[in-house]
């Protein structure tokens, strides 16, 4: 048995094993120095068998900085479009992004994230959508360690009595309790940016509760 998984790891394209490589050395758990990649994918609906992925957009937050410089962009050629979701994000068809396939932006996004903790809001649906996409090419699902910054915010409001805690809370509500500016909400990029700075935020209130560590922010 494990001859047969270590041949089948052996098969999967050089892109995967050196994604995969990446996570052999020891992970950091001091604070300053993780590697945060904060990201949003833009899809043609909510299905993820049937949806697929127009674009993604990821910045790296380290030691309470945004990195603006090393960020991730990328849109994807796609055959079917949904009129009701092109009214929110916008991405038409003809419109003259530099479109790549769905398999070149899994290979770039791999090796722009490496071994970095992602942070998403509502995390479970960019995750699905990555991880449904890898197994289109057959590949595993992601290995990084990943952040849902809708629950980290209801982290900051325990024990907090005045302050009743909702079962979830959408990008636009901490966009308004952070006084975040939502000028490119509904772009991958735009929205991933919106969610850094709501992560940082939600981190430094994270912070003063007591014995707070990263290994605690990390479960």
């Amino acid at each position: 048995m494990n001859l047969f998984k270590k041949k089948r790891k052996k098969n999967y394209p050089d892109f995967w094993m050196e994604y995969e490589a990446k996570f052999e050395k020891k992970a950091s758990y001091t604070l300053p120095e993780i590697r945060f990649v904060v990201f949003d994918t833009e899809t043609t609906g909510f299905d993820y068998d049937n949806d697929r992925i127009l674009s993604i957009g990821a910045l790296s937050v380290k030691n309470n900085s945004i990195h603006i410089s090393d960020s991730f962009e990328a849109f994807l050629y796609q055959h079917f479009y949904h009129a009701k979701n092109i009214e929110i994000h916008g991405i038409l068809q003809e419109e003259r992004y530099e479109r790549i396939t769905e398999l070149e932006a899994l290979i770039q996004f791999l090796d722009y994230i490496g071994n970095s903790v992602l942070v998403a809001h509502h995390a479970g649906f960019d995750k699905n959508m990555i991880n449904y996409a890898l197994k289109r090419h057959g590949m595993p699902d992601l290995k990084n360690k990943f952040l849902d910054t809708s629950v980290l915010y209801k982290r900051t409001l325990i024990n907090s009595p005045l302050l009743p805690v909702k079962p979830q809370y959408s990008l636009d509500e901490l966009a308004e309790k952070f006084d975040i500016s939502k000028k490119d909400r509904h772009t991958a990029l735009g929205d991933a940016y919106i969610t850094a700075i709501a992560f940082m935020k939600i981190v430094q209130k994270l912070k003063t509760k007591k014995n707070f560590s990263a290994k605690k922010l990390l479960k």
